[in-house]
């Protein structure tokens, strides 16, 4: 890796910070043979280097170019160290400037570092270690939610990272107001799924449930219905009429949701289809089933 000023092996606050608008200086490469020192402590490896339990859950390492830039535009107090390709540093200059004004490291590297940072050969030139963004109690999205109609999604049991991200970029296009965690969901965002909503992470709101039974009343206090989408046996999504302020409730690909908690819902909706497969991925039933409300709203 290289730093700004070629100092080591991290140094936020350099001597000589880069003037605005001034790409990064290249520094001579390291000794091969050194392992790579890793932003929050980890080794080359990624394997957990303790005490750092609460830092890893406080903070999240997103890479792509959407979801780092989305995250800057929302919330740039949330960036904590920044490594980037020089190929990116044109695209990527508002940041930089920003890091310098406000003393954030920053780091040009080599593609192999990116990808131990990011895990991943998709990082797109850019990786990003930034304060995780907690979800948001139910009660405080429901008394913030605009009037009208609103849609959100209630995941239970899902639990893929890429169908994660997959959904929230569909729920961002189609402007749905939130995704809804059951109590003990462990599903959290992460890297990965960021990476492939495109941006969208930003500007979906996670919100964590309570009790289930508390959590239905609330929701159907605030005028919302609740629908369970299921494979076979309920009614044509796109023959019913759909309640102004919808919940639609997906269950995780094998097992679906609890039968409890479809029970629970006012609807039960399925997407009609030829038969030809049993149903659709849970990330390309989110894409049919928010199409369907947007359409009808």
């Amino acid at each position: 890796m290289r730093d700004r000023d070629g100092n080591s092996p991290w140094t936020p606050r350099g001597p000589r910070p880069p003037r605005q608008g001034t790409p990064p200086r290249r520094a001579p490469r390291r000794n091969e043979a050194r392992p790579v020192a890793e932003p929050s402590g980890l080794p080359a490896d990624d394997t957990p280097a303790h005490p750092a339990r609460e830092r890893r859950d406080a903070e999240l390492r997103l890479y792509g170019l959407n979801a780092v830039r989305a995250m800057f535009q929302r919330r740039p107090q949330a960036l904590r160290k920044l490594y980037l390709l020089e190929s990116r540093i044109p695209q990527l200059q508002p940041m930089l400037k920003w890091c310098v004004a406000n003393r954030v490291g920053y780091r040009v590297v080599e593609d192999g570092d990116l990808q131990k940072l990011a895990a991943s050969a998709h990082h797109e030139g850019v990786v990003a270690e930034v304060l995780r963004e907690e979800p948001l109690p139910l009660s405080t999205w429901l008394r913030d939610l605009p009037a009208g109609p609103q849609c959100a999604l209630w995941l239970d049991g899902v639990g893929n990272p890429h169908n994660l991200g997959a959904i929230l970029r569909s729920a961002a296009h189609f402007g749905i107001a939130a995704i809804l965690l059951p109590k003990h969901s462990t599903l959290a965002l992460s890297g990965a799924a960021a990476r492939v909503a495109e941006g969208g992470a930003e500007a979906v709101p996670l919100v964590r449930l309570g009790r289930e039974d508390n959590s239905l009343a609330q929701l159907r206090g605030a005028g919302f219905q609740l629908a369970a989408t299921v494979v076979r046996g309920g009614a044509d999504l796109f023959a019913t009429p759909l309640p102004q302020r919808l919940i639609y409730v997906l269950g995780a690909e094998g097992e679906g949701m609890s039968p409890a908690l479809a029970a629970a819902c006012d609807l039960r909706l399925s997407i009609p289809g030829t038969g030809a497969v049993e149903s659709l991925n849970v990330a390309a039933a989110t894409a049919v089933l928010l199409a369907a409300w947007a359409q009808r709203k």
